[in-house]
């Protein structure tokens, strides 16, 4: 019974680390491996503890199985977060690393904003929260692309 109950915990957590969304937080790992493999990447700012489009998109998107079916081998999906409570407070590092990035594609401040970037960081399109189903908000990303 009890090897019952570990193989299927163990297959449980697999199946969860198989369908989790690989959000990279470093821009220039993030760029690596979008040229590495010939992905576009997805850069995500949020404020995870305090905007709430932002968490909407997170639930409605970011974390629906169909989006991160969609997208593991399609985008790499790149994280800035400036989040305000204390107790989800960034490293120093990666707080001046989301500011950069800000400084460069977010000048204006909107939360939430996700930018389509090629491998070298060149922007392909933004957008915002949107009402849709994973599948739309995912070809809408895709159509930032060009054609080839």
């Amino acid at each position: 019974m009890k090897k019952i109950l570990c193989f299927s915990a163990l297959a449980l957590v697999f199946s969860f680390n198989m369908l989790g969304q690989n959000w990279v937080t470093n821009f220039d790992e993030a760029k690596q491996e979008a040229s590495k493999n010939n992905e576009n990447i997805v850069l995500v700012f949020q404020g995870s503890d305090w905007c709430g489009p932002c968490i909407k998109l997170n639930k409605e998107i970011w974390s629906s199985s169909e989006f991160k079916k969609l997208s593991k081998d399609h985008f790499v999906m790149l994280k800035a977060d400036f989040p305000r409570k204390k107790a989800n407070k960034l490293s120093k590092e990666q707080t001046a690393q989301n500011d950069k990035l800000a400084e460069l594609y977010n000048n204006e401040g909107y939360f939430p904003l996700v930018v389509v970037l090629n491998s070298n960081g060149k922007v392909l399109g933004k957008m915002g929260y949107e009402k849709i189903s994973p599948k739309a908000y995912f070809d809408k990303l895709t159509s930032f692309e060009p054609l080839l």
